[in-house]
């Protein structure tokens, strides 16, 4: 007998726990309340996926009911490293007045560097929040950079800018790499969800063209949970609010791009995560295979979409593991 899609799986369980919460909220019980019928499938958008599958698989909120909770965590972990290691050194790396980044500095001389480029679905996020992890990796010998640019909204829909941004954050951190301590031959990038997508599309920089810098600038990115062909994020309701073309949806996305990554890279996703999220991350770790690039596919058993940037702080977690060896730090 043929199986049902790992997707309708999930979302038919997702169905029936709701159900039966709904019913023990109300003071019943699941023997003596009847269960609603299953949602009618619509006409398929993309793959097995009707379009409010679709939505759900690109909503994160729909997967992990304690997002705020672990937000939060984030937020005051990030207070407590500020207030162990001090207050950042800002720099910017360009023009305007969002184009900053955070350093936290090492003591080791000529110091290996790693940038965290952070998620928030390309509408949110600040770097102040997302330096959770600046301890461990200072502590271990690597300066801790974290990136902040401009939103989607704020750009008008248009993901471009971001990417951009980010591109010259990097090569601001090589060019400048010796004046704070950085071995700019020694730049690895970390990334989680929409930052991940964006770091993607920095490995597929053409440097030598764009920035007159060697091809391999980045010599090692850990990226989690990202997204790196945007068919299907420009047919969900992401498409609400990011104005796609067909030319954006091309250059952004890294899977269509990989005659020019010349990184070694480590992928991963939690297994708590949405179908779609899980399944980005797969494909793109069997393209890079198939391109014959160094690829390694982690899988966070048991972690949704929050809590998996969270071992990046831990050297023993995942991400924070993976980062360490990377960098050959320990």
């Amino acid at each position: 007998m043929q199986s049902d899609p790992p997707s309708s799986r999930f979302l038919a369980r997702r169905q029936l726990l709701a159900a039966g919460g709904a019913v023990l909220a109300a003071g019943g019980s699941a023997v003596a309340q009847p269960m609603q019928p299953a949602r009618a499938k619509g006409p398929l958008v993309w793959l097995d996926l009707d379009q409010a599958e679709l939505d759900a698989a690109y909503d994160q909120s729909k997967y992990a009911p304690n997002q705020t909770i672990v937000q939060r965590r984030s937020t005051v972990n990030s207070e407590g490293v500020r207030t162990r290691l001090g207050a950042p050194r800002r720099f910017a790396y360009g023009p305007t007045p969002i184009e900053g980044l955070d350093l936290y500095p090492t003591k080791r001389p000529n110091a290996p560097i790693n940038i965290f480029i952070h998620g928030g679905a390309w509408r949110g996020g600040m770097a102040k929040d997302h330096s959770y992890a600046a301890e461990l990796y200072v502590n271990a010998g690597a300066h801790y950079i974290v990136l902040d640019f401009i939103n989607v909204i704020e750009a008008g829909g248009n993901l471009t800018p971001m990417a951009d941004q980010v591109r010259r954050a990097v090569a601001w951190v090589h060019r400048n790499a010796r004046s704070f301590g950085g071995d700019p031959d020694r730049i690895h990038l970390s990334a989680h969800s929409s930052g991940a997508h964006l770091t993607g599309v920095v490995l597929v920089t053409d440097w030598r063209k764009d920035f007159n810098v060697a091809p391999d600038l980045v010599k090692g990115a850990v990226l989690c949970s990202g997204l790196y062909d945007l068919k299907a994020v420009r047919l969900s309701a992401r498409g609400d609010y990011i104005k796609f073309t067909d030319d954006m949806e091309q250059a952004l996305s890294t899977q269509r791009h990989l005659e020019r990554l010349n990184t070694p890279v480590v992928l991963a996703h939690g297994t708590q995560e949405t179908p779609e999220f899980q399944r980005q991350t797969r494909d793109f770790a069997a393209a890079v295979k198939a391109a014959g690039k160094p690829v390694q596919l982690l899988v966070g058993e048991g972690y949704n979409h929050f809590e998996m940037p969270e071992t990046f702080a831990n050297p023993y977690g995942l991400l924070g593991r993976a980062v360490l060896a990377q960098m050959k730090l320990s």
